[in-house]
């Protein structure tokens, strides 16, 4: 009754579906995997964001850090604003996440000498790309600046490539070894992301970053499950065929 399934054409379907199987719940493991990460990277943000401030030369030095599991932790440091080496990260965008501007990195002068960077926040890029942007001033004399931990961006891991060439005092990465040299004098390592200033500026400032997001955990559980489902569909659809 059964003797059809020897046939060449049944052979070759039986094949292929035993091949499908094991891929398929491959895949679904895949996306497992992919979905605890995320889950794992969100607790870590939201227990960084939590944490109380520390300073921030208690996380990064002139020779290394911070380190990865710092990244996001809220820190403080105190000194004065050095304008004068201030530069501006292109091609980033605002929180709409739609509109292309700048953000504005500017070192802060601690009692030591050390400089430690800080992202002030975003503007929004003018016309000409080509000249500095008309960057508001950030507060003068001693402050003491709040702010997100982050580390230095490279190519690798950011997928944006540093351009040779770009206008005076215009990066495309916020990299403290890049702003060491460019400033002559030591700096701490990674940047602070600004999320309060003591005292308060009173004159207009760049629109300071919002918090990463770090409660969606994606899609990747229900694809997942759809892999397992299409796994398991195979043998179904082969004893009804």
């Amino acid at each position: 009754m059964y003797r059809f399934l020897l046939s060449r054409q049944w052979v070759i379907l039986t094949l292929i579906g035993l091949a499908l199987i094991p891929g398929m719940i491959k895949l679904g493991f895949w996306q497992l995997h992919r979905h605890e990460s995320r889950v794992a990277h969100n607790e870590l943000i939201s227990s960084s964001l939590s944490a109380p401030p520390v300073p921030f030369e208690r996380l990064s030095g002139v020779e290394g850090g911070p380190a990865e599991d710092d990244q996001f932790r809220t820190a403080k440091a105190s000194g004065r604003y050095d304008r004068e080496h201030e530069v501006v990260v292109r091609q980033r965008t605002g929180a709409d996440q739609k509109s292309i501007g700048y953000f504005v990195v500017t070192p802060l002068i601690q009692s030591d000498g050390n400089a430690v960077l800080v992202n002030r926040g975003w503007i929004e890029a003018d016309g000409d790309l080509t000249e500095f942007p008309d960057v508001p001033a950030p507060p003068r004399g001693e402050v003491t600046v709040t702010g997100r931990v982050m580390v230095s961006e490279t190519s690798e891991a950011s997928g944006i490539k540093d351009k040779p060439g770009l206008p005076p005092r215009q990066v495309m990465l916020i990299n403290s070894q890049q702003q060491a040299n460019a400033l002559g004098g030591p700096v701490r390592s990674g940047y602070l992301q600004l999320t309060a200033t003591d005292p308060e500026p009173s004159a207009r400032q760049p629109e300071r970053i919002p918090e990463p997001d770090h409660s969606s955990i994606g899609p990747h559980m229900a694809y997942a499950i759809q892999w397992w489902l299409f796994a398991a569909a195979v043998p179904v659809g082969w004893a009804v065929l």
